[in-house]
């Protein structure tokens, strides 16, 4: 008898546990292009709001004919309606051989001297790390933990491509 409720005292030590996502995980949504490209996706969840409107309790009641014997009965509440419907942001993204630990370890050092992260620098793709990219991405028009190569090249992580000049 005194099995079970150590069980469950594990069982809710370790649901209670934080296990981040490898980079391997994080980017297993990230796809790859034909041009070599990588793009990750963010799905944004529908905004729903509750605004004064009716429902409809009892049905009309028609004859054969068609003509309205009884008719409807609405009773006045709140309902939802949809601010922002959902939809899903592509970005690209660093693509998965570049996410080492030693690329994000750099990654921590450019957060942190930012003041964006203060966990430790130990190169593994964390849950303050996330916050850290999903923080410093939002004040830039992208709220998402999925870190996009914009990002990563205005930290200084990824080369920048630049155009060749054309010559005449």
């Amino acid at each position: 008898m005194t099995r079970i409720p150590a069980l469950l005292c594990a069982f809710a030590l370790l649901s209670g546990c934080d296990v981040p996502p490898s980079p391997e995980a994080q980017l297993a949504e990230t796809q790859t292009d034909q041009n070599g490209g990588c793009w990750a996706t963010e799905s944004l969840p529908a905004i729903y709001e509750q605004v004064p409107g009716e429902i409809q309790v009892v049905q009309a009641e028609l004859a054969e004919d068609g003509t309205v014997i009884r008719p409807p009965i609405y009773r006045k509440t709140n309902v939802p309606r949809v601010v922002r419907p959902r939809s899903s942001l592509q970005f690209e993204a660093p693509c998965p051989p570049v996410l080492t630990p030693e690329f994000i370890a750099s990654l921590q050092r450019a957060l942190s001297a930012r003041s964006y992260y203060s966990g430790t620098i130990n190169g593994t793709w964390d849950q303050a790390t996330r916050a850290a990219v999903r923080l410093y991405q939002s004040e830039r028009g992208l709220n998402s933990d999925k870190l996009s190569l914009e990002t990563a090249r205005a930290l200084g992580l990824v080369a920048v491509v630049l155009k060749e000049a054309q010559t005449e």
